[in-house]
């Protein structure tokens, strides 16, 4: 099986188990250095004309220096069989050998070979998350004791890749 380019009108998935449930792989960098970690929050759809994904990150996670400073990022979607991997990244920074996963560079942005899904996205916009644009006021109290916010970075999908 290998990754091909799909046309972004014939992808079929349900971005709340894709995103929610399955969770995805966000990577920024390049073959010299690079990071990934998992994500489960996030979306998927259109804004300002084009197709985009946009993903929450920490500022203090070490992804948040790959993301500030490439152009482009991707995000890989694998089957459950993978979970193991995915929940790694999601305590580890920078332990892509440990994971088992094989990293690409064929692309704008680093990939794995073994994801059932990649956007590679072209970074958009960025914003900082802040407490006074909270209408729900338990979203402070519940997600941000630390009051560490995510950042908000929003992609042009340029690309979609699907295992054949």
């Amino acid at each position: 099986m290998s990754l091909k380019p799909i046309d972004p009108k014939t992808l079929e998935l349900n971005p709340f188990t894709t995103i929610g449930t399955e969770w995805m792989l966000l990577t920024a960098g390049n073959e010299d250095k690079h990071n990934t970690i998992t994500v489960s929050w996030g979306g998927l759809g259109v804004l300002w004309r084009k197709n985009v994904t946009y993903v929450l990150v920490r500022p203090q996670r070490y992804t948040m220096e790959f993301m500030d400073r490439e152009e482009y990022y991707s995000l890989c979607v694998f089957d459950e069989t993978y979970k193991p991997a995915l929940k790694l990244c999601g305590t580890k920074s920078g332990r892509d050998k440990e994971t088992g996963l094989t990293v690409m560079f064929d692309q704008e942005a680093p990939y794995y070979a073994e994801a059932k899904l990649v956007f590679i996205c072209k970074k958009m916009s960025k914003q900082k998350m802040e407490p006074s644009s909270f209408i729900d006021s338990t979203i402070d109290e519940t997600f941000y004791k630390e009051k560490d916010y995510h950042e908000v970075f929003v992609g042009d999908i340029v690309t979609i890749l699907k295992q054949d």
